[in-house]
């Protein structure tokens, strides 16, 4: 099965806590603090990988978490760097954050972001040590990676996207002159999933979508109109397949126009082509030669005999230009866009002493400190100094 759209939920890795530590060799009866940092977490990075098709391999596991950092040592040793999680998806799927914000659009492959960044390591109480105060008895724990919760949603790369009323042969069509094999059937919504498929000349290759049949209301949601129309935001071109047999064309032309416009995205300024199927069914094409700029050619053809086929296979190729490589994009355009949502700082730090802890800067309220000190490694019994005043952990 297709899956165009997933939830995820990514946490990034705890930062390392800083050490505390003072050099004790041989004949260095009074040696200075030697703590070293801790290292930062790993990030949750998502890369575009042009090699895949879908988003089914978010089905089985949905919570990705990255690695901790490490504690830093004695001796001034840092604590390593916390392993990072990549997550590969398809060229063409956009992020979106819990409060449905596009996160980033990574329209192309390689394109990358960070959806979680890893926490900052603490610092060593070496870090802290000055000519007034020379034996430091504190260290900073790590700062916890961020987490977020967020929607994957695919939209189809393809050169030209085949869309119409169901049971027009749209699948058919693809059958012909592509490799894909989509079920082809006699009765409408055949198709229910997005198809792609690759049809090959001597020294290009196009990518073709077969879309599920569109109804009235599909714009509006109707159906599943909204996420088939999806997929055709990024084609180049519209094939309009009409099922010639039916008579009228125009109308049902007009039908498809009517959600296309009405959906939006840029859809109806699109270049099209119009397909005329199934003439074998008639004694002659209908006449339909629209006064309509948009409409490149009109194809009348048969995909049961294969009768015009070859003629428009040939004529995708004319109409669906080379895309151009990034070095021809607009001077300052990106290739794709990313947003990053803005980091949010905890107002407070929390060190670890000798004898416990010390919260520094603006304390927060009691439940996310003492859930902060737990997640610092605070255990009952523990004295925390809060403010100037010491307290007792429970």
């Amino acid at each position: 099965m297709f899956h165009d759209r997933a939830r995820i939920h990514v946490q990034a890795g705890r930062g390392g806590d800083g050490a505390l530590s003072f050099r004790r060799e041989k004949h260095v009866p009074k040696g200075g603090p030697d703590g070293g940092d801790g290292g930062p977490g790993g990030d949750v990075v998502a890369v575009a990988d042009p090699d895949l098709r879908d988003l089914s391999g978010f089905r089985a596991r949905r919570r990705f978490g990255a690695g901790r950092g490490g504690n830093g040592g004695g001796s001034g040793k840092h604590g390593a760097a916390g392993a990072p999680v990549e997550l590969r998806i398809p060229a063409g799927t956009q992020v979106f954050d819990a409060d449905d914000q596009l996160v980033a659009d990574l329209a192309h492959g390689g394109a990358r972001v960070v959806l979680a960044r890893g926490g900052l390591g603490g610092r060593g109480n070496r870090r802290f040590a000055t000519s007034v105060r020379q034996t430091p008895r504190f260290a900073e724990t790590g700062v916890p990676g961020e987490e977020a919760e967020y929607e994957l949603r695919l939209k189809l790369l393809a050169d030209a996207a085949l869309v119409g009323l169901p049971n027009a042969g749209k699948s058919s069509l693809l059958r012909r002159i592509s490799n894909a094999t989509p079920k082809v059937a006699e009765y409408p919504f055949t198709t229910i999933q997005p198809v792609l498929g690759t049809v090959d000349s001597d020294e290009r290759q196009l990518v073709v979508a077969d879309v599920p049949g569109l109804i009235e209301g599909a714009s509006e949601g109707a159906g599943l109109g909204h996420e088939f129309l999806a997929h055709l935001e990024r084609a180049r071109l519209l094939v309009h397949v009409i099922d010639a047999s039916e008579g009228d064309p125009a109308e049902r032309f007009r039908q498809i126009d009517h959600e296309l416009q009405a959906y939006g995205a840029g859809l109806a300024e699109r270049p099209q082509v119009v397909v005329l199927n199934k003439i074998d069914l008639l004694p002659e094409p209908p006449p339909f030669d629209p006064d309509d700029p948009r409409v490149q050619r009109v194809y009348a053809l048969s995909c049961a005999t294969g009768a015009g086929v070859e003629g428009f296979r040939r004529g995708l190729f004319e109409l669906c230009p080379p895309a151009p490589p990034p070095a021809e994009l607009a001077e300052g355009l990106a290739e794709f866009l990313v947003y990053r949502p803005k980091s949010e700082r905890r107002g407070f730090r929390i060190l670890r002493t000798d004898r416990g802890f010390r919260v520094v800067g603006r304390p927060p309220g009691e439940q996310e400190l003492e859930a902060a000190l737990r997640e610092a490694g605070a255990k009952t019994g523990d004295e925390v100094e809060v403010a100037g005043e010491a307290l007792e952990f429970r």
